[in-house]
């Protein structure tokens, strides 16, 4: 097979990954060595032609977007942060199932700094979901421990994912709206769609498969 035709997938570590693989191996490929363990960032699979390579999930678009993977898996939660038209998006697998929502205390809330702050990692999305709806916020990025903020005075709401609501429930927050409803894409580079239509076609038809018959 001509070198052209080699394909990198870019996946990253946890949930995604761990459903993501069954994905795979509907598809026919199989990963050498076992991603949760091995400490590699690029793994063979069964097919020559074929590599994983591990990223941040917050990194997938962004290898995707500029080739150094021709097609990833990736949260719709990052797609919608990374608001770049730059990458196909052809298919839904379905799979990493959860919300992105604004939560914050049971009482009722009003704002402790005059305006609204609102804590959170997605930055982008926060603000455009507030634009939407005519309210100006202020936004703090955060990293992690996002339910911190509330309960420290840090901020009046979040914006965070949730599966089960634990997390949330545990800190006294509650979930106050639905942002969006959250599952892992196929996403794909606009060039190597083109230039390997026929190697990266069939995979996504595997792949369409999987999901009609989970």
């Amino acid at each position: 097979m001509k070198p052209d035709a080699s394909l990198t997938i870019a996946l990253a570590k946890g949930r995604i990954l761990d459903e993501a693989l069954p994905v795979l191996a509907g598809a026919g490929i199989f990963p050498t060595q076992d991603p949760g363990t091995t400490r590699k960032l690029i793994l063979a699979t069964n097919l020559p032609h074929v590599r994983i390579i591990i990223v941040r999930a917050t990194d997938v678009p962004t290898y995707v977007a500029y080739g150094a993977a021709d097609l990833g898996i990736a949260g719709k939660d990052v797609l919608m942060e990374y608001n770049n038209n730059v990458v196909y998006e052809p298919l839904d697998l379905g799979i990493a199932r959860c919300r992105m929502v604004l939560a914050g205390p049971k009482r009722t809330l009003q704002p402790v700094h005059g305006r609204l702050r609102v804590a959170t990692k997605y930055v982008n999305t926060t603000r455009d979901y507030f634009a939407g709806q005519g309210r100006q916020v202020e936004i703090i990025r955060l990293y992690g421990s996002m339910e911190l903020a509330p309960v420290l005075g840090l901020a009046d709401y979040i914006v965070d994912l949730m599966d089960t609501g634990n997390t949330l429930k545990a800190n006294g927050l509650v979930p106050l709206e639905t942002i969006a409803e959250i599952s892992s894409r196929v996403i794909v580079n606009k060039a190597a769609m083109k230039m390997k239509h026929d190697q990266i076609q069939p995979l996504l038809d595997k792949m369409a498969l999987w999901k009609k018959g989970k």
